[in-house]
């Protein structure tokens, strides 16, 4: 095994102008932004990322031409509890906007959660519902703030808050979800450092055992399990410059958002000896972890793991051997702190290729041959794990123009202490303890350009034709297809019955046969949300009621649920902007796909999740004029040879 890494401090001048800003640019941004005389003194930055810049921009720059840099600003007035975004130009030092952010609020940082931890230890309140519970040693619980969502509660208004759980830790070493401190719950003002109210809903057993996963609680340990060794003699398939990979005639561009995580720019596909577009961008939008107990410690539980709590600054730095095995590629990522200093984040991303089975295969009984290749994929990924949970975000890259978007669950449930049995909306997983019934809940933005910037959607079912005339042996069904045309149109469910998938195309470039080029999007079988119509959640997650909505381009639409859904009361995002119904019918089109899982616990969830997997493929549909996989050389078997090949 053997590695390679890419820290951003080595381009010192970015060459192309969607190179992620540099450590030296994020901190030059801060000092602008304090130096502009606009803001408060009390300001605490959220982020600091590239404002990217205008499409036409990206692809009508060429190598050596200058490059323009402007730094997106998110920053939250400590004084005033008030968060305000601007635009830094660097390449002139000066703040060109400065807005107030006039509805919701920054997403929580590590200095919320530091600062409401420490107040609400020190309120008399909650120390004395430990002591109600027999814990009179403070330091053995383990305090976690939560968004507090939307309610229209008093306590909401006008204020930055937290809701607070509680959990107990006998040794400094164990994990607190095994022992949830049931009842005890806490409205804090981080930014005051105040304990608004603390509610006793009353107690339930702390469950007796423990849910360590350190190797000395789990023994013994298996004894047969044979090392795995991953090799490549001569070094990967692809090359790196910047945060710009070429592997296997794919071309694309690799960075870490604070909010979105892991992004993709400018993926392409070599054919013919020109890289034909296919997605301008492609990142998480949002996703939403909503509950579904009625517990007053858990009802409020709707988690928007990106937009209230920063998920791409949540990102692990990976250890070779460990999270990935193999001949690995690693890119740093730098993210801002709160007093505007770069924040480095070694490993963010992890690179590596991998050999995936058969690519095509076939054996002719008449010659006595067989001709087969083998499959290798490009694996670009992260893990972020936001508070119990942990997220792997996976793209694979296929040498047949297939792409593949994978997300990896695993972590902690959240946890509720029982007397006897479960609760309404949750199942047992160990003696007194429950997990409550959940959903995760993705939603990816897709800005297609295939072949160009206009392009359409069709929307593609299956269906039996009617017997008869047409059909005399009831054996026969067809594809349909049908133009989403409009917003309100493009607003569609999966369909396993009629093998759905949805296809976007250019209607002005054909292949070889005269086909409107395109792609489509491969749906698994997945869920919508299942709160009901007055829910809170419904009013802020409108995204997730629907798998599909299609909108033209809009460079200030890029997350579904709005960009501050953290204490926003609802109504922002996609639900708002599709209102307009505006046309989809060759333009530059953005697919917004939802999908996940719902979670009903078990046993075998317990105490850690083994990997769930959810997500989605992009194919190319007559985008190539035949199998593009056909030059792929054949592979070697261990004599020297693979069949007659």
């Amino acid at each position: 095994m053997a590695q390679a890494t890419l820290d951003q401090t080595a381009t010192a001048t970015p060459t192309h102008p969607l190179e992620p800003l540099t450590p030296d640019e994020i901190k030059r941004a801060a000092e602008v932004v304090r130096s502009s005389g606009q803001t408060g003194e009390r300001l605490r930055f959220s982020a600091i990322v590239l404002q990217e810049p205008e499409k036409e921009a990206v692809y009508g720059f060429r190598p050596g031409a200058p490059v323009e840099r402007r730094a997106a600003i998110v920053a939250l007035d400590e004084a005033t509890g008030k968060t305000w975004v601007g635009s830094v130009s660097l390449s002139r030092g000066e703040l060109s906007a400065w807005t107030e952010v006039p509805e919701g609020q920054a997403s929580l940082q590590r200095e919320d959660f530091f600062a409401a931890i420490g107040a609400v230890k020190q309120d008399s309140r909650w120390q004395e519902a430990m002591r109600k519970r027999g814990i009179t040693d403070f330091d053995k619980v383990q305090v976690d703030p939560w968004i507090p969502g939307s309610f229209g509660l008093e306590v909401e208004k006008g204020r930055r808050l937290t809701r607070c759980v509680s959990y107990l830790r006998e040794e400094p070493t164990d994990q607190g979800y095994a022992k949830p401190i049931e009842g005890v719950l806490a409205f804090v003002d981080p930014i005051r450092g105040e304990v608004v109210e603390v509610h006793d809903y009353g107690m339930s057993p702390i469950p007796p055992e423990k849910g360590n996963l350190d190797p000395e609680s789990n023994a013994p340990l298996r004894q047969d399990l044979k090392p795995i060794s991953i090799t490549q003699p001569e070094g990967p398939s692809f090359t790196v410059e910047g945060n710009a990979v070429r592997w296997q005639k794919w071309n694309f561009r690799v960075s870490q958002h604070p909010i979105e995580g892991l992004v993709l720019h400018n993926v392409g596909y070599e054919d013919g000896g020109l890289v034909r577009p296919i997605l301008y961008r492609a990142a998480l939008s949002e996703m939403v972890v909503p509950y579904g107990s009625i517990s007053p410690m858990h009802f409020w539980k709707n988690a928007f793991d990106a937009g209230e709590v920063g998920l791409g600054k949540c990102v692990n730095s990976l250890e070779l051997g460990c999270d990935c095995l193999g001949e690995i590629y690693y890119f740093d990522s730098y993210f801002v702190d709160g007093a505007g200093e770069p924040e480095h984040r070694p490993n963010s991303i992890c690179m590596h290729e991998e050999d995936y089975g058969v690519l095509w295969k076939h054996y002719d009984l008449y010659t006595d041959r067989s001709d087969v290749r083998r499959s290798r994929r490009l694996v670009v990924s992260s893990f972020h794990t936001v508070g119990n949970y942990d997220y792997g975000f996976f793209w694979y890259f296929y040498q047949d123009g297939t792409m593949q978007l994978e997300i990896k669950l695993t972590g902690f449930m959240q946890t509720m202490a029982v007397a006897d049995g479960a609760a309404a909306g949750a199942a047992l997983v160990a003696p007194n303890l429950a997990a409550p019934h959940h959903q995760h809940l993705f939603n990816f933005r897709l800005d297609f350009d295939i072949d160009g910037m206009e392009n359409s959607v069709y929307e593609v079912d299956v269906e039996a034709v009617a017997e008869g005339d047409d059909n005399p042996y009831s054996n026969l069904f067809e594809p349909k297809l049908t133009p989403l045309r409009t917003e309100k149109e493009a607003q569609r469910v999966v369909d396993p019955f009629k093998s759905r998938t949805w296809r976007v195309v250019n209607t002005q470039s054909r292949n070889r046969l005269g086909q409107e080029v395109g792609y489509r999007l491969m749906p698994n079988s997945t869920p919508t949300l299942f709160a009901g119509e007055k829910s809170a959640v419904r009013r802020r997650a409108a995204f997730a009621t629907k798998n599909l909505w299609v909108t033209p381009f809009s460079a200030a639409e890029m997350h579904a649920a709005g960009d501050f859904p953290n204490q926003h009361p609802g109504g922002a995002g996609l639900g708002d902007w599709t209102r307009a119904d505006r046309s989809l019918d060759n333009k530059d089109v953005v697919l917004w796909y939802t999908f996940g899982i719902t979670h009903i616990a078990r046993t075998e969830d317990w105490p850690i999740v083994p990997v769930e997997y959810t997500g989605f493929m992009l194919q190319p549909v007559n985008f190539f004029d035949r199998n593009p996989a056909m030059d792929v050389p054949p592979p070697m078997a261990s004599n020297g040879h693979c069949h007659d090949e």
